[in-house]
Order: C-alpha cells, then sequence, then structure tokens
C-alpha cells in the first residue's frame, strides 16, 4: 500500500493546501511573499482565510499580519489565519495567540492511496450518479446540510471557479439524492470535497457509496493519491474515512481575530 514519504515535496503540507485552495477558489486572491489572501464574499468561511505559506522571521511577522488585516478590514470582514506546522512560519501561531486571537476548528488532513480506497469501499448499493457539474439535486442536498449562513449563488460561483478537473456524485436512494460529494483532480492528487448525507439516509452506506464512486473517478483521471480535510470532532466522518484507508497526514487549526 502507497504510503507519503516525508521528503516527497508534492506530499508536503504547502503543496496540499494549495490544491485545497485552487479546489475551493475565492472569488479574490491577494498573494503578498507567499501569503495568500483570500476573500468570498457570502461562501463559507474556510475560502475566507490567510494561508500564510513560506518563511518570515519574526520582525517580518507584525507588518505581514497588519497587510492581512487591513485587507480584511477593506471588505468588511476579519482575519483568519490557516495554522499549518510545516506550511506556515513557526512563530505565527504564538505571536497570533498574543494578538489576541483566538484558536478555532482543530482539522485533520488525510491521504490514502487512491487503490486502496477503492479496494476498500467496493461496489454496493445504493445506486450512484455522476457528473462532471453540480446538478440540481447535488447543490440541494448540499445546501442543506452544509449551506447554514452562505449564499447559494456565492457557493455555485465558487464551483464555477474551479478550473481543475471535477466529478460530482450522488447517491439516489428510492429515486431521491440523498448523498454528495465531488472530486478535484491536481498534479496525480484528488481531492475530497463538500460530503453531505440527508440525515434521514444516514447509516445507510451512501457516504460510503459515494467515496467509492469519488475514488473510482480519481482513477480514471490518474489521480493515484487522495486527500480530504476533515474536523476533528466528526466522529462519523472519521470513522468512514479511517475504514476507507485514509490516515492523518497532519493536524492543522484557524487563528481568528477576536
Amino acid at each position: 500500500m502507497w504510503a507519503p514519504a516525508e521528503a516527497d515535496p508534492a506530499t508536503a503540507p504547502r503543496a496540499l493546501q494549495e490544491r485545497a485552495a485552487r479546489a475551493l477558489p475565492a472569488e479574490y486572491v491577494t498573494r503578498v511573499d507567499g501569503w495568500w489572501l483570500r476573500d468570498a464574499p457570502r461562501c463559507s468561511w474556510w475560502v475566507n482565510s490567510v494561508l500564510p505559506h513560506g518563511p518570515a522571521d519574526p520582525g517580518q511577522l507584525a507588518h505581514r499580519v497588519a497587510t492581512a488585516e487591513r485587507f480584511y478590514a477593506d471588505r468588511g470582514g476579519i482575519a483568519r489565519f490557516q495554522i499549518c506546522p510545516g506550511a506556515c512560519p513557526d512563530a505565527l501561531d504564538g505571536f497570533l495567540a498574543a494578538r489576541g486571537y483566538r484558536l478555532e476548528s482543530p482539522m485533520s488532513l488525510q491521504v490514502a492511496s487512491t487503490a486502496a480506497v477503492v479496494d476498500a469501499t467496493g461496489p454496493g448499493a445504493p445506486p450512484i450518479r455522476t457528473s462532471y457539474r453540480p446538478t440540481a439535486d447535488w447543490f440541494a442536498v448540499w445546501q442543506a446540510v452544509h449551506g447554514d449562513g452562505t449564499d447559494s449563488g456565492a457557493e455555485r460561483a465558487m464551483l464555477d471557479r474551479v478550473d481543475r478537473p471535477a466529478g460530482y456524485a450522488c447517491a439516489v436512494l428510492d429515486g431521491d439524492v440523498v448523498a454528495v460529494g465531488r472530486a478535484v483532480a491536481d498534479g496525480g492528487w484528488a481531492g475530497v470535497f463538500g460530503m453531505a448525507t440527508l440525515p434521514g439516509a444516514r447509516g445507510r452506506g451512501a457516504a460510503r457509496a459515494v467515496l467509492a464512486a469519488l475514488a473510482g473517478w480519481a482513477a480514471g483521471h490518474r489521480a493515484d493519491r487522495l486527500y480530504l480535510q476533515v474536523e476533528r470532532g466528526n466522529e462519523p466522518a472519521l470513522r468512514l474515512y479511517g475504514r476507507a484507508g485514509f490516515r492523518e497526514r497532519y493536524g492543522y487549526h484557524y487563528r481568528v481575530a477576536g
């Protein structure tokens, strides 16, 4: 079974997080000395965050953080930094904490061999429909599960901005779409995003079937490795991904201005 090599630059935190940023593209991105300042009005909060990638000595941090704070203040928002060890400056987390930023949303980035996920999930019920664009049914399920506080038009526009190959999967029970997910291929990897199952369909294999379909789609697009991001407190998702062969590559979190 494939396992990530520490020395492989393709598995480095910065490379994986920047793939994820391309799969969740903000409307506005300003790059300053390797830092991505991202703004996507009315989209999910994680698209509106700084990727503070690249080195910065302690003397530069105050200036760079202030630049990011002005970027968001000018847009009527607050600064939110993704703190990913190995991708951001070592001193940044402590600097932000001392500045009053609160820690939020501990996350796990997990990886797996595409072939291993295909083998672990296998074919089965319920039936799956796949497409290269999000259908109305796909988006309705995603919005029902994850869309609280977001603008559906803005979220659709975000998906339209994805410029890599993308696949969308729908699980169907009793004629209705009950679970969805999407994958984006990028440089030999495919990221898994937007996994959502309606409450009444949970425990019936729908999420596993969606994951299996996305792994099969990835294999067909020459992506032999998969990654995904999951909240550490999401026990059902962690169990699903663990059974499918995913293992944590690293953890990260966010710092949000108070």
